[in-house]
């Protein structure tokens, strides 16, 4: 069985809380990314896409100069580098994300994306019934 150790991103980028929403986006902007996550003393305390920079930050008119603990997602779903692929693309559709952290010791050791499981063989028809479930939750709201 492949696990997520397999086929995750480990050179990750990061801000602390010391970051304000500003400097997260251009960050993202630099990295073409829509996700950073944010540590504090090399543990993952949150995460803040560009989604969160939206709905929690320009759309409740917050300044760049805000800090990233009020506009980031604190209640994080993660798994562990040794989660077979089917239960990350499970955990994915399940919460209705698209980029799962993964934690050893509360240290961030890496992030699996479903472009991460697209590209493997074995995993392209989960990563396609978790991007499906996903969508298809995404238009409920």
């Amino acid at each position: 069985m492949e696990t997520v150790r397999e086929v995750m991103s480990t050179d990750i980028e990061y801000c602390t809380p010391l970051d304000n929403v500003y400097e997260v986006a251009v960050k993202m902007k630099e990295l073409n990314v829509g996700a950073i996550p944010i540590l504090e003393d090399n543990n993952l305390i949150g995460m803040i896409t560009d989604r969160d920079l939206v709905v929690r930050g320009y759309a409740e008119k917050r300044s760049g100069s805000n800090q990233v603990t009020n506009v980031m997602s604190e209640n994080l779903i993660t798994c562990s580098p040794d989660t077979s692929l089917k239960e990350a693309s499970d955990l994915m559709a399940k919460h209705q994300i698209r980029r799962l952290p993964v934690v050893e010791n509360k240290k961030l050791v890496g992030i699996v994306s479903l472009g991460d499981l697209a590209t493997n063989d074995m995993s392209d028809q989960q990563a396609g019934e978790a991007l499906s479930d996903i969508s298809e939750q995404d238009q409920i709201h």
